[in-house]
C-alpha cells in the first residue's frame, strides 16, 4: 500500500487543562477542596492566603495614631525596666537548696505576668476540638478488664479467643466446641501451654467468667443468652422477674412476632402483667457492644446557609469553607515579561496557574450559589411547611434553567451540604421522582414518604395501619399510589410492617 499525506478538516472536543481544574474541584466536597487548597498554596509559592480583615483594621488604627502608640510604650517601658531588674535582683539570691515542704511562693515574691494569651483566641477555639472521635473500641475494654483478672496462662489463652471471636455488637460468633479446637491447634504452636490438658469445662469456665465483664451480656451466643444474662446482674426473685425469665426462655419468638393473645394464653398473665414484662425487655440492651464500636464521628460542614429575612429565602455562602487566596504581590514583580532565564520562565508558570487556580475557585463558587439558589426557588414550599411541602424536581429542569448541562448539576449537587432552618441537607436532597395525583398534578415522592411517616405515627398501637390502608387514605387524598409503593417508601424508611409495631395498650 502507497503511503500519502491527507488533509482533513473535523471538529472534535478536547478538554484544556484550565477546564480539567475547574471540573475537579467542581465535584470535591468541602473537605476535599480544602486539602487541595492546602496542596495548592504549599506547591505554587505565587498562592498565598490573605490576612484577615481585623488585624488589617487594627494595623491602620495603629498607623493612624504613631503618637499615642509611642505614648503608651513610654510609659510602659520603665515598668518593664523595673520588673525584669527585681526578676535579676531575686535571681541572685536564690539558695542552692530549699525546703522541701514549701513552695517557691512562700520564699519569693513573685511579680504578676501580663497574660499573654488572647481571650479572644481561647473563645474562638472548636469545643469539638478537644473531643476524641474515636473510641477505646470493645475488644480493647475487654482485653482491658481481662488482664486486670488474675489467671493462668492457660486461661489467659483462653480468654484472648474467645475476646477475638466476639463481634462488634458484643455477640460470641464460634461455639465453645469451635473455639476449644481453635485453641488445641493454637496450643500446639506453643511451648508453654499443653494442648492435652484443655478441656471443655475450662473453656465453659473462662467463658463464664467473660460474661460477667462489662458490659453487661456481653459474649453471649444468642439474643435470648443474652438477654438472660442482663436479667441475672437485676434479678431480685420477683414475680416479675420470674415471669420475664420465663418469657426470654420459652416465648421470645412470640414477642417478636407481637402476638400478644398467645403469649397471654401461654404465659398466663394478664395484660398489666405482660405490659409490665415487655417494658422490662426493653430496657435490657439487645446489643451490649454498640456503645463501645470504634466508629469515627463524621462531621458535616455546609456549604452554604439559607436563612429567611424579611419574608424572603435568601442563599448565603460559606466564607470559612474555603480560605481567600491571592497572587502573593512580591513575587509577581519579580516575573519580566521579555526575560528567558530559567527562574523567570519558573515564575511565570506559577503565576498562570495560579491565575487559572483562582478562576476555577471562584467559578466554583458562583456556581454553587446558581444552583444552590435554584434550588431554594424550586422548594420554597419545603422551606416554609417542612417534607410534606416537596415539589418533584429533577436535574434536568435545574440544568435548563441555567443553561448548565445535566452532568455538571450532577457534580454540584454531589456530597454538597444545605444548612436550613429545618436542618442539614445534601443538594441531592431536593431531587426526586413523582407520583400523579388524582386532578393531573403531581406529589414528591419525599412528600409522600413525610404523609406515610406521619400517619404511622398517629396510628393506633393496638391496631397499625396496613400498607393497603395507607395507600387508601393516600388515595382518599387525590394521591394515586399503590400498596407496593407504600411498602417500598416504608422499607426505605426502615419502618416494620403492621404486624411487629403492633403494642399493647
Amino acid at each position: 500500500m502507497k503511503q500519502s499525506l491527507q488533509l482533513r478538516i473535523g471538529q472534535s472536543l478536547t478538554m484544556t487543562p484550565q477546564l480539567q481544574q475547574a471540573i475537579k474541584l467542581l465535584q470535591l466536597s468541602t473537605l476535599e477542596l480544602q486539602t487541595e487548597i492546602q496542596e495548592a498554596l504549599e506547591s505554587n509559592p505565587m498562592l498565598e492566603v490573605e490576612e484577615n480583615a481585623p488585624e488589617e483594621t487594627s494595623t491602620q488604627a495603629n498607623s493612624q495614631a504613631p503618637e499615642a502608640t509611642n505614648s503608651e510604650t513610654k510609659e510602659t517601658t520603665p515598668e518593664t525596666t523595673d520588673t525584669s531588674a527585681e526578676l535579676n535582683t531575686q535571681t541572685d539570691s536564690i539558695p542552692d537548696d530549699l525546703p522541701v515542704d514549701t513552695a517557691w511562693e512562700d520564699i519569693y515574691d513573685i511579680p504578676a505576668v501580663p497574660n499573654i494569651t488572647s481571650s479572644a483566641s481561647t473563645e474562638q477555639r472548636d469545643f469539638f476540638e478537644n473531643q476524641s472521635i474515636e473510641d477505646d473500641g470493645l475488644i480493647s475494654h475487654l482485653l482491658w478488664q481481662l488482664q486486670c483478672t488474675p489467671m493462668s496462662e492457660t486461661d489467659n489463652a483462653i480468654g484472648l479467643m474467645i475476646i477475638d471471636a466476639i463481634n462488634d455488637d458484643g455477640y460470641l460468633t464460634e461455639s465453645n466446641e469451635e473455639l476449644l479446637a481453635g485453641l488445641k491447634q493454637e496450643a500446639e504452636l506453643l511451648d508453654d501451654i499443653d494442648s492435652d490438658a484443655i478441656e471443655m469445662d475450662e473453656i465453659e469456665a473462662v467463658l463464664n467468667l467473660i460474661q460477667h465483664f462489662d458490659p453487661p451480656g456481653v459474649a453471649a451466643h444468642n439474643l435470648q443468652e443474652c438477654l438472660s444474662l442482663q436479667l441475672d446482674i437485676i434479678d431480685d426473685g420477683s414475680t416479675l422477674i420470674k415471669s420475664t425469665r420465663n418469657l426470654i426462655e420459652n416465648h421470645l419468638e412470640l414477642l417478636g412476632l407481637h402476638d400478644y393473645a398467645k403469649l397471654k394464653r401461654q404465659t398466663r398473665l394478664n395484660e398489666d402483667e405482660l405490659q409490665a414484662v415487655i417494658l422490662l425487655i426493653q430496657s435490657l440492651n439487645p446489643k451490649p457492644g454498640a456503645h463501645l464500636s470504634s466508629n469515627k464521628a463524621e462531621y458535616i460542614v455546609p456549604d452554604v446557609f439559607v436563612k429567611k429575612i424579611k419574608n424572603r429565602w435568601t442563599v448565603e455562602l460559606n466564607a470559612e469553607t474555603t480560605p481567600k487566596l491571592r497572587i502573593n504581590p512580591l513575587y509577581a514583580s519579580f516575573v519580566k515579561n521579555r526575560d528567558r532565564s530559567d527562574d523567570n520562565t519558573y515564575l511565570k508558570n506559577n503565576l498562570q496557574e495560579a491565575r487559572w487556580f483562582l478562576k476555577s475557585l471562584l467559578s466554583r463558587n458562583e456556581t454553587l450559589m446558581r444552583v444552590a439558589t435554584a434550588i431554594v426557588e424550586k422548594q420554597r414550599t419545603f422551606f416554609d411547611y417542612g417534607e410534606e411541602g416537596m415539589k418533584p424536581l429533577v436535574l434536568r429542569e435545574i440544568a435548563e434553567q441555567l443553561d448548565l448541562h445535566e452532568s455538571t448539576i450532577s457534580r454540584v449537587t454531589t456530597q454538597k451540604f444545605m444548612h436550613t432552618p429545618n436542618g442539614i441537607f445534601e443538594f441531592k436532597y431536593f431531587f426526586s421522582s413523582h407520583v400523579g395525583t388524582s386532578d393531573g398534578g403531581e406529589c414528591s415522592a419525599t412528600a409522600i414518604r413525610a404523609m406515610i411517616k406521619k400517619l404511622i405515627e398517629n396510628e393506633s398501637p393496638t391496631k397499625p395501619l396496613s400498607d393497603n390502608k395507607i395507600a387508601t387514605m393516600l388515595v382518599d387524598k387525590g394521591i394515586n399510589v399503590a400498596r407496593r409503593t407504600v411498602a417500598k417508601y416504608r422499607e426505605a424508611m426502615v419502618i416494620p410492617p403492621s404486624n411487629e409495631r403492633k403494642r399493647l395498650a
